[in-house]
């Protein structure tokens, strides 16, 4: 009997080829995207308070666009507290605790605590806020009942992405005062440069994507102060991807840092200014960035007019080109480099 033939070298290698291996090369799975909206300074005081008779109504137009993002971000510039406990300052801030129902219904999900108007009614005020807060679901940063606390970061993971997010202040308004220490509760202060690039750094290591919103800057300068840009240079440096500053209640540049986006400032988002006016306090806009791994690959600009109401009004035509076109003008004074040359398609539609 003639023994069966084994197939050749040839036979068997073209065999091979034409049949599913375990091991053949999978395509690469693309980075997921985060969508991050930034809103600017959020208070309820003066007629501003009369929107939180209905709570899930103030902020109005505006509520659409920040809760469409993945994650959304204002700096809350007042406590919400009953207490009648003034600090010794010039403006002091208070909300009724629909405050924060009203930012949970606005699509919200954490504020930054890390500003001069955070304990206007004391750390008991403080400790009131951080608890209405946290019952509306709404996280808290850049303060806390201790240093450690205050300096830690907001988590959160969003399609397997880790995300951490920072608030540190750099305005000296009872900054002594309301520094967060060993065993009492305060604001984390970028006055302690060393300690808010450190605890930046740590967060580095074990998260995909880390923002910091400073509060910072001169009231009424559309343009960044030396000491904003320094400490921009040095949470760039120390790892943070994306940085949106807060203070100056005027619309400050944005553009790249190297490979950090940094916003100076965003204006008012709900406030009790109006009008058109110098210092222009009525201007703001909310900024939509889409973030893929750690970089920035679109940034939108929508601007914003406070209304007779103090609550936020989305402008359209005409008057948003224009108010996109003065907002990208500031990114020469701010001295970033331009997103616009690319292809993030900032300040678009």
């Amino acid at each position: 009997m003639t023994p069966p033939r084994l197939p050749g070298r040839a036979a068997l290698i073209a065999t091979l080829a034409l049949s599913p291996v375990a091991c053949e090369a999978q395509p690469a799975r693309p980075e997921p995207e985060v969508v991050i909206a930034f809103g600017g300074d959020v208070h309820f005081e003066g007629r501003v308070q009369r929107l939180l008779t209905d709570p899930g109504s103030a902020f109005g137009p505006a509520a659409p666009l920040l809760s469409a993002a993945d994650l959304t971000f204002v700096n809350l510039e007042t406590p919400i507290t009953r207490r009648d406990e003034p600090e010794p300052k010039r403006y002091v801030f208070r909300a009724d605790p629909a405050a924060a129902t009203a930012l949970q219904a606005a699509g919200i999900d954490a504020v930054s605590l890390a500003n001069n108007h955070a304990m206007d009614h004391g750390r008991g005020g403080l400790t009131d806020t951080i608890t209405a807060a946290r019952a509306a679901r709404v996280g808290v940063f850049g303060a806390g009942q201790d240093i450690g606390e205050a300096y830690r970061p907001w988590r959160t993971e969003v399609r397997g992405v880790r995300v951490a997010v920072f608030g540190f202040s750099q305005v000296d308004d009872l900054a002594d005062r309301w520094t967060a220490g060993p065993d009492r509760a305060g604001m984390a202060m970028a006055f302690d440069t060393d300690r808010a690039v450190r605890a930046v750094a740590a967060a580095r290591t074990d998260n995909d994507l880390v923002v910091v919103m400073p509060h910072w800057g001169v009231e009424g300068d559309q343009c960044p102060s030396r000491e904003q840009q320094d400490l921009a240079r040095r949470l760039a440096d120390a790892g943070a991807d994306i940085v949106v500053g807060a203070h100056a209640h005027v619309l400050q540049g944005a553009g790249r840092l190297g490979s950090t986006f940094v916003a100076y400032g965003l204006g008012n988002l709900l406030w009790y200014s109006s009008g058109l006016f110098p210092p222009f306090s009525a201007r703001s806009g909310i900024l939509t960035l889409t973030v893929r791994g750690r970089t920035v690959v679109r940034s939108d600009f929508t601007p914003v007019l406070t209304s007779d109401s103090g609550r936020p009004q989305l402008l359209t035509g005409a008057r948003a080109d224009i108010a996109r076109h003065n907002y990208a003008t500031l990114t020469r004074c701010a001295e970033l480099a331009d997103p616009a040359a690319d292809s993030s398609g900032l300040f678009g539609p």
